[in-house]
């Protein structure tokens, strides 16, 4: 995964190519200062993610380095076969290595997950900045959730697959994409999600076996407007952790708000690179 990427552009998007043979578009803001690189959760990507977007921007703005990108599956990222967690590691490594060599990983939801798998596995990984993790089930629930996503996946139901995927959300977030007449695009994206199911899975397991081996600064963050297991979840993560501080921002409903966001990961990139 340490392989350098292989980086060409085409209008305004950039792509790299992952030791894999993936291909991972992207966009570099700023090139001056620390490096963050964004992982999504579920979900986004880079066209409908306007918030990531600006908080990425005026990261840039402040000085430092930042990286948002499709996974792997998503976007101007296509993929076809099996999306799995060692694919998307090494699009994370691609990223880093675009970033310069190193950089903090900002964590959204199931992103969080993936960037903590990311560090433990030996990642050039200055820093975690992990916004609602949603870690707190017990490890044989969780696995059990993301083995049974991953049988409907290898079996091409899409749609149970995502129904599945989101059991424990908002039931209106399910109810209003199976009112829309894409609904059937919309549930095969989430091929794209079975990394999301094995990171969590591995990250509640080493949350509750005490596996989880991360050495660098963790910044566990969650909205002052949230789910009430999010600053649980947060709490669980610093407490696993010999460096790690929790926070809450402003913020509702899964997201944050950019401005007070994009100077909180500022502060914390400089510090983590010293």
């Amino acid at each position: 995964m340490s392989c350098p990427a292989v980086r060409r552009q085409t209008g305004m998007t950039n792509y790299a190519t992952t030791s894999q043979g993936d291909h991972v578009a992207y966009d570099l803001r700023g090139g001056t200062g620390p490096a963050v690189v964004f992982v999504t959760g579920a979900g986004p990507d880079r066209a409908d993610d306007p918030i990531t977007a600006e908080t990425a921007q005026r990261v840039a703005d402040a000085g430092l380095t930042a990286i948002t990108f499709d996974r792997l599956g998503r976007g101007e990222s296509p993929a076809e076969g099996r999306l799995d967690l060692d694919r998307e590691l090494a699009a994370v490594a691609a990223m880093i290595d675009v970033a310069g060599g190193s950089a903090v990983l900002v964590g959204h939801s199931s992103g969080c997950a993936l960037s903590l798998r990311a560090a433990a596995a030996g990642l050039p990984v200055t820093g975690l900045a992990l916004w609602e993790a949603p870690l707190g089930d017990p490890a044989e629930t969780t696995q059990a959730w993301a083995d049974e996503i991953e049988r409907l996946l290898d079996a091409d139901d899409h749609e149970n697959a995502m129904r599945h995927y989101m059991k424990d959300m908002p039931p209106e977030w399910l109810a209003e994409m199976e009112a829309s007449p894409a609904w059937s695009a919309m549930a095969r994206t989430v091929a794209a999600y079975r990394a999301d199911a094995q990171s969590l899975a591995w990250a509640q397991h080493a949350l509750e076996d005490g596996t989880l081996d991360v050495a660098v600064p963790v910044l566990a963050m969650y909205g002052v407007e949230t789910f009430p297991e999010m600053p649980v979840a947060a709490a669980s993560i610093v407490a696993a952790v010999p460096k790690g501080t929790e926070k809450e921002l402003p913020g509702a409903m899964h997201s944050w708000e950019p401005v007070p966001m994009a100077a909180e990961l500022a502060e914390f990139a400089r510090a983590c690179a010293g």
